[in-house]
């Protein structure tokens, strides 16, 4: 079993950054793929990005492509999310969660075994 804890949120201004960490505990995370995902009260749990166990391959979903960033330190067991010129609607519950060796990298949550706490980032003015 994998233990997950996200921190690293907050409040920040429009335009703002943060980095997000997810620390793993109980199995390394090198066999895992690990990803992103964040909901808004009201929403249902939306895909942002993740990072495959075996390669350099990631996915981000249109809405944070060319502003969010995946990364893994596989030797510290922690992966990260850097998110960069924030908006409003980025406000949401930020989930880090993990896969056990797939073939492929999935978009929907139900595929993801592992789930982390959440952590609050709030975009706002």
């Amino acid at each position: 079993q994998v233990r997950l804890v996200e921190s690293g949120g907050g409040l920040v201004q429009p335009g703002g950054s943060l980095r997000l960490s997810c620390a793993a505990s109980g199995r390394s995370i090198s066999y895992y793929s690990v990803g992103w995902f964040r909901q808004a009260p009201g929403k249902e749990r939306e895909f942002v990005t993740a990072s495959a166990w075996d390669g350099p391959t990631t996915l981000y979903a249109d809405s944070v492509k060319g502003r969010f960033t995946i990364s893994r330190d596989n030797a510290k067991n922690t992966f990260y999310l850097q998110m960069y010129s924030l908006k409003p609607g980025d406000t949401a519950v930020y989930y880090c969660a993990a896969e056990w060796g797939p073939s492929v990298l999935h978009r929907d949550p139900r595929d993801y075994e592992y789930w982390g706490q959440g952590t609050q980032v709030t975009v706002s003015s």
